[in-house]
């Protein structure tokens, strides 16, 4: 079992709204010797160090990107843990930006893992998104061939000590960029609303079940897994009626004049999700609160012991693991869900 304190940690892209909250979990509940804070924007940077000036002698901040490798090999000098959160994130910047795409979430990938190879690093975490699930666009494409590196990488180390394995996140309802802010902006400001398809649903999960699940499958990994939260479905013209009602009534007169547009799905944009594609599924297992996706390569699956995942069974078949099919988070459990968590 990985421990965490004492150990020097790199995050990349950790001034995101996840990272944030990571490095305060890992600050406030371990003893990290140090925690590397590796982004490429200062200003982000700026006001992280601001907000945790009073854990700054564990606290070290690097600009660099993760194409740059001969940057990340300087970064990654004594690193005892690697989690690996910057990427391009968003569906449609990435359909019309497919070369960026490709250098950030797989050249990018490709450097963290030679370089936590080259430096014996312990462990590699690589947090990837449901969309590489039977993708359909750039974005989870480069996620899913991410994860597929970040597996191989168990065979491609030879001798070197490294274990390495990727997360599958959902929509993390809250997040910057995320649906949350921009209809609560739109509220805020009196805009119409826009929706891009009545029929279009996601796997939602809250930013602590993502910390959690991050540090939770550290001490259980074994090498070229993905892990999954078993998350909520959501219909995303629900989720929009329920911050009507939570917000509207604050910045609008006349609630029932609110406009809702339905503009297209976006390029690239699934009507759907998937947990795992239908062959992922004949080698998935589940625990309490987790599935786990064994390896498809051989040499990497035989060192793998289910006997060490706590609570191990196949997983069901009959159950479902696309949005569409449920089950769902009524309007009421919703909005309980959003308040319990202060997410608006």
């Amino acid at each position: 079992m990985v421990k965490f304190d004492g150990k020097i940690f790199l995050i990349t892209g950790a001034t995101g709204s996840i990272g944030e909250k990571l490095v305060s979990k890992l600050l406030v509940n371990y003893s990290p010797k140090v925690i590397r804070i590796y982004s490429r924007d200062e200003t982000k940077q700026f006001n992280l160090a601001k907000k945790l000036v009073k854990y700054e002698d564990k606290l070290r901040f690097f600009i660099g990107d993760i194409r740059d490798k001969e940057r990340l090999n300087r970064a990654m000098e004594s690193v005892d843990i690697v989690i690996h959160l910057a990427a391009l994130k968003h569906v449609s910047a990435c359909e019309f930006n497919p070369f960026e795409a490709i250098k950030t979430n797989v050249i990018g990938t490709q450097n963290l893992i030679e370089c936590s190879i080259e430096h014996d690093v312990e462990l590699f975490v690589n947090i990837s998104s449901d969309k590489a699930a039977t993708p359909c666009n750039t974005m989870g494409v480069t996620k899913l061939l991410g994860e597929k590196l970040v597996t191989t990488a168990n065979y491609y180390k030879g001798a070197h000590p490294t274990i390495f394995y990727s997360i599958r996140l959902g929509n993390v309802l809250g997040s910057r960029g995320s649906i949350i802010p921009l209809i609560s902006s739109l509220i805020k400001n009196n805009k119409p609303i826009t929706l891009t398809h009545r029929d279009m649903t996601r796997y939602v999960m809250h930013i602590d079940d993502v910390v959690n699940l991050i540090l939770s499958t550290i001490s259980i990994a074994q090498g070229g897994e993905v892990f999954l939260s078993k998350m909520n479905a959501i219909k995303v013209f629900e989720l929009i009626d329920v911050l009507i009602e939570i917000l509207a009534p604050k910045y609008q007169k006349d609630v029932d004049k609110i406009e809702i547009k339905e503009i297209g799905v976006f390029s690239g944009e699934k009507l759907y999700e998937e947990l795992f594609s239908i062959e992922e599924a004949e080698r998935t297992y589940e625990m309490d609160h987790i599935y786990v996706i064994i390896p498809q390569l051989v040499d990497i699956t035989r060192k793998i012991d289910l006997n060490k995942y706590p609570n191990i069974k196949q997983f069901d078949l009959n159950k479902p693991f696309i949005s569409k099919d449920g089950p769902f988070l009524s309007k009421a459990e919703l909005k309980e869900y959003l308040i319990k968590h202060n997410i608006i």
